[in-house]
C-alpha cells in the first residue's frame, strides 16, 4: 500500500503546522504533523495539509518541504478563535477541502489523515466523499482529560464528547500514541480493537542532542540548579506544581536559594489564558519572584538549549497522549520528572531515565526533584538512561509503522465496502 499512496490529505484544522510550539493551541501535535509529513515526502507520498487561515497575510499555499503543502483555509474570522467556537466554522471549512479536491482529477488523493476531532469531522465527510480511507489520530481525548480535570479547569463540553464519538465510528484505522491511548479508545469510546494502530510519535535526533555551552548562551552559572518547564502555560500542563514543588525544596534545603533557577519556557494557552499572571502571582506569592524565570515560547535550536542547561526537565501535566517535551528532553541527555499519567508513562522510564510521580501533590515533586539533584551519581545514570530512551523514538520508525496504518485503513475500507 505504501508504494501505491502517491497523495494523501492530512487535516488539522484548529492549529497550523508552521506555528510556534508552546503557544496558543500549537504543541505537540503540531510537531508531529509537520515531520510526519516531511518524512511521508521523503518516501515518495506527497502531503497536502489544510488547516485554518489564522491572517490575511498568510499565503493560500506554503510549499513547507518539497511534497509538503501546507494550505490555508479562509473559514471565519482571521483572529484566533477558542476550540469552543471552532465548530461553528466545520462546514466552511469542509466545504474549502472538499473544493480543492474537486479542482483536480478524479482520485487526486488516496487516503485522509486527520488530526484531532475537528479535523476528524472534516475527514469523516471527505472519506465519503471522496472513497478513500479516514485514518485519525485522536492527540487528546475529551472523555480522558474529563477523568482528570486540573483544580479549577473547565470540563471539555458535551458537544466535542459526541464529536469525537462519531469519528471513532467513522474512521477506517485509530491511530494512537501508545498502547495506553489504544486501551483508552475501547474503553471510553467503545472503539474496534482491529481498528486501532498503536504508533509511538518520534523524535529529532539531529535537533535534539546534549548541546555544549547551552548554559553559557542562556546566562546560567555552571553549578545553578536548573529545573525546566517547556509547554503551554495552562490548568492542564500544570506548570503551577513546578513552582510549587520548588517552594517545597527550598523549605528543607534553603541553602540552595542561591543556586535555583526554575525557567518556564512557553505562552499561555487554553483556559491559562483567563489568569495569563496567575503563574507569575504564584511565583510571587510563594516568594521565588527571583528565582523563576519566564521565558516565551522557543525556537527548536533554543528549546534544545533549554534542556540541554537543564538539570532535570518536568512534565506534570494531568494528562498527556505522549509528552513529546520528555522525549526531546531525554534526547539531550537530560533527566525528566514526569506525572504517572497516559503517554508520559511510555516516554519516560521510571528510574531508568527519570522519574514518574503518582499524583499531583506538590511534596511529592519536590522528593524526586531533591532526589536527582542531591545524588550526582544517579542523575548521571538517569542522564545516560534518557539518552538511550529517546533513542528508541525515532520519525523513521513512525513513518514505517503509519504507512502500515494506511494499509491496514485501505483494507478495512475495501473490506466495509462488500
Amino acid at each position: 500500500m505504501s508504494n501505491e499512496l502517491r497523495r494523501i490529505a492530512m487535516i488539522s484544522l484548529h492549529t497550523s503546522p508552521l506555528e510556534q510550539p508552546g503557544v496558543g493551541d500549537a504543541g505537540g501535535m503540531n510537531v508531529y504533523v509537520i515531520e510526519l509529513a516531511r518524512r511521508l515526502a521523503q518516501r515518495g507520498t506527497e502531503v497536502d495539509i489544510f488547516t485554518r487561515a489564522t491572517s490575511s497575510k498568510l499565503p493560500p499555499i506554503n510549499a513547507a518541504y518539497d511534497g509538503v503543502k501546507v494550505h490555508h483555509v479562509v473559514a471565519g474570522p482571521f483572529e484566533g478563535l477558542t476550540k469552543t467556537e471552532l465548530p461553528g466554522q466545520l462546514c466552511t471549512f469542509a466545504r474549502e477541502v472538499l473544493r480543492t479536491e474537486a479542482a483536480q482529477e478524479p482520485g487526486y488523493y488516496d487516503l485522509v489523515h486527520s488530526h484531532y476531532w475537528l479535523s476528524g469531522q472534516v475527514g469523516a465527510l471527505a472519506r465519503d466523499r471522496w472513497g478513500v480511507p479516514l485514518v485519525h489520530s485522536m492527540h487528546t481525548m475529551a472523555k480522558v482529560k474529563n477523568a482528570a480535570l486540573a483544580l479549577g479547569d473547565a470540563p471539555e463540553p458535551a458537544v466535542r464528547v459526541f464529536g469525537e464519538e462519531q469519528v471513532v465510528a467513522a474512521a477506517d484505522m485509530l491511530i494512537a500514541n501508545t498502547q495506553r491511548e489504544a486501551d483508552e479508545l475501547e474503553q471510553y469510546y467503545d472503539a474496534d480493537p482491529s481498528r486501532i494502530e498503536v504508533v509511538h510519535p518520534g523524535v529529532d535526533l539531529e535537533a535534539f542532542s546534549p548541546r555544549q555551552g547551552a548554559r553559557q548562551r542562556l546566562g546560567l552559572a555552571d553549578d545553578a540548579h536548573v529545573l525546566v518547564f517547556a509547554g503551554r502555560i495552562q490548568p492542564l500542563k500544570a506548570p503551577d506544581i513546578l513552582v510549587k514543588a520548588a517552594a517545597e525544596l527550598l523549605r528543607s534545603h534553603p541553602h540552595m536559594r542561591s543556586r535555583l533557577v526554575v525557567a518556564i519556557v512557553g505562552g499561555a494557552s487554553g483556559s491559562g489564558l483567563e489568569q495569563p499572571n496567575g503563574l507569575r502571582d504564584l511565583a510571587v506569592s510563594l516568594g521565588l519572584a527571583d528565582i523563576v524565570r519566564f521565558e516565551p515560547p522557543a525556537t527548536r535550536a533554543q528549546l534544545a538549549d533549554w534542556f540541554s542547561a537543564a538539570s532535570l526537565v518536568c512534565v506534570p501535566s494531568y494528562n498527556e497522549s505522549f509528552g513529546l517535551v520528555a522525549v526531546e528532553a531525554q534526547a539531550c541527555g537530560t533527566p525528566v520528572v514526569a506525572a504517572a499519567v497516559g503517554g508520559l508513562t511510555t516516554a519516560v522510564s521510571d528510574g531508568e531515565s527519570g522519574l514518574l510521580v503518582h499524583g499531583h501533590d506538590p511534596r511529592d515533586y519536590a522528593k524526586a526533584i531533591e532526589r536527582i539533584l542531591t545524588d550526582a551519581e544517579f542523575r548521571s545514570r538517569l542522564s545516560r538512561g534518557a539518552l538511550a530512551q529517546a533513542a528508541g523514538f525515532t520519525w523513521d520508525h513512525t513513518t514505517t509503522a503509519t504507512l502500515a496504518a494506511y494499509s491496514h485503513a485501505h483494507q478495512h475500507l475495501v473490506g466495509s465496502a462488500r
